[in-house]
């Protein structure tokens, strides 16, 4: 499967009111593994930034003003999106601030949506997570995912930070082979005949029970909780 991280920045919080995309960094997976391909631009506005924005990204309408306007990067940016699945932290905001750039452009760049689909991190946190801090912060405390190095919110270090926090958020099932892509579902059943004949017990040796223990200490740092299996060993 291929996945784009999405991320963006911009001039304030409320596209209705006139504020921009000033940045979009987008970072490719293909089989939930990096492959070296970004996608990274500084846009310019034509217009000041709020002051919460500014102060967050750091970005200013004087290092703004010689970088491209949206409708000279478009095509290059939905070329690159073309036919993925969007990974996208609170999509919902993102989303709507770029389907506005595109219809400032004219109908016939449609809408994200008819492009990629969108899968929400942040809706996928909530339902792992309820009742919790999910912003991507928490969850990279949560996760074990290292962020030291973010001192302000940029589109690219944001969507590098979210593939890994995506990646460990959705591990369990994956390193276990049970995603979609490590089989074929839609394929047919076979059964196999088992012979009638009583079987031969096999027990673990302490160096494999040592080495499943391991094991599950690391998918509970991951899962941030204990394994289905050591709650059933638990009792």
């Amino acid at each position: 499967m291929r996945q784009v991280v999405l991320d963006t920045e911009t001039t304030g919080l409320s596209w209705e009111k006139g504020n921009r995309v000033v940045e979009i960094g987008c970072l490719e997976l293909l089989e939930r593994r990096p492959t070296g391909r970004t996608f990274h631009r500084y846009l310019n506005p034509d217009r000041d930034m709020e002051s919460g924005a500014e102060e967050v990204t750091g970005l200013t309408r004087e290092f703004l003003s010689d970088k491209p306007r949206f409708g000279e990067v478009v095509d290059e940016f939905l070329a690159f999106i073309d036919g993925a699945e969007l990974v996208i932290h609170n999509a919902v905001f993102d989303v709507g601030f770029l389907d506005h750039e595109l219809s400032l452009l004219g109908p016939q760049y449609g809408r994200i949506g008819d492009r990629a689909s969108v899968l929400d991190s942040l809706a996928l946190a909530r339902e792992r997570f309820p009742g919790q801090r999910n912003s991507l912060d928490a969850l990279c405390k949560r996760l074990g995912v290292n962020n030291a190095h973010r001192k302000l919110h940029g589109a690219l270090l944001d969507a590098e930070i979210l593939a890994e926090v995506y990646v460990a958020l959705t591990s369990g099932q994956h390193e276990l082979g049970l995603d979609a892509g490590g089989a074929d579902a839609s394929g047919p059943v076979v059964a196999m005949a088992v012979p009638d004949r009583p079987g031969r017990v096999i027990r673990a040796g302490d160096a494999e029970l040592h080495s499943h223990r391991e094991r599950l200490a690391a998918l509970a740092r991951k899962a941030g909780g204990p394994s289905v299996w050591e709650r059933l060993e638990g009792g």
